[in-house]
């Protein structure tokens, strides 16, 4: 069988295994070192200094240099910090409103322009208002975070929530079960797709939150040290403070899509 003949055969969904699930899990490594490649290319033939854009290797001794004597993994650990934060405390809040939102529409109706209306203030706008109030510690980072996390958790949980089919309502009701078990039966398993969905979005989201937050005003952090970098015009530390924030925002999606398949375990 021809080898895109397997490929049109794999089921949507599957795992791809055999030369496919091989091909699948070099496709990133190959293309990283086509895009490195290209960048070098790009560097030696245009002749760029430095200052605009680093050769690759440049970066890459920019790093050990930062990440051997502890600045990296100092300033690493306070934006992920902010961003577990801001996280968790946006998925809270997101989750608990938006269980009551889908309970009740008027107050939908009564709530809804005002969060739609929170989401049209550029971030870069409100972040120096959070800095004034709250000060250049991590308690506006976390809470820009927060704020950018909780939207797209909050539609998708309202979305969720309502999203069961009524005949099973019905059903249910049928059965006198109880709100908490119509709950946790029925309305719950069928909103997970699009909790997961918005958490997945949310998770990359929190990190532009406490960039921003720390671009705005803070002496520590990645954001820190690309606001730095742009000063002295030390840009291969700039690119290592982004390929930081660029891991940072892979390894909480990655995170997340783990928990998927549990939390999603009774589709199957």
């Amino acid at each position: 069988m021809a080898f895109w003949d397997k490929i049109r055969e794999t089921p949507a969904g599957a795992e791809p295994r055999g030369v496919l699930g091989w091909l699948h899990v070099a496709l990133v490594p190959l293309t990283l070192t086509a895009f490195v490649g290209l960048w070098a290319l790009v560097v030696r033939v245009l002749e760029y200094p430095a200052f605009i854009l680093p050769a690759p290797d440049r970066v890459w001794v920019r790093f050990l240099v930062l990440a051997g004597d502890g600045t990296l993994g100092r300033h690493t650990l306070v934006t992920v910090g902010e961003v577990l934060a801001g996280l968790a405390l946006g998925t809270t809040v997101a989750l608990v409103l938006g269980f009551v939102l889908s309970r009740s529409r008027a107050l939908e109706r009564l709530v809804a322009p005002y969060l739609v209306a929170s989401q049209a203030i550029p971030v870069v706008a409100i972040a120096p208002l959070l800095v004034i109030w709250f000060g250049a510690g991590a308690t506006s980072k976390v809470l820009l975070s927060a704020m950018i996390v909780f939207f797209p958790i909050l539609v998708s949980t309202v979305a969720g929530l309502r999203g069961s089919d009524p005949d099973l309502d019905d059903l249910m009701r049928s059965y006198q079960a109880t709100r908490w078990q119509t709950f946790a039966k029925l309305h719950l398993p069928t909103a997970l797709p699009m909790i997961v969905a918005g958490v997945k979005v949310g998770a990359t989201l929190s990190v532009i939150g406490a960039v921003v937050g720390e671009l705005a005003g803070s002496d520590r952090g990645l954001g820190f040290l690309v606001k730095q970098g742009q000063g002295i015009y030390d840009t291969a530390l700039m690119f290592v403070a982004v390929i930081m924030l660029v891991v940072i925002a892979m390894a909480l999606y990655g995170f997340v899509t783990l928990l998927e398949r549990p939390l999603l375990a009774w589709r199957d």
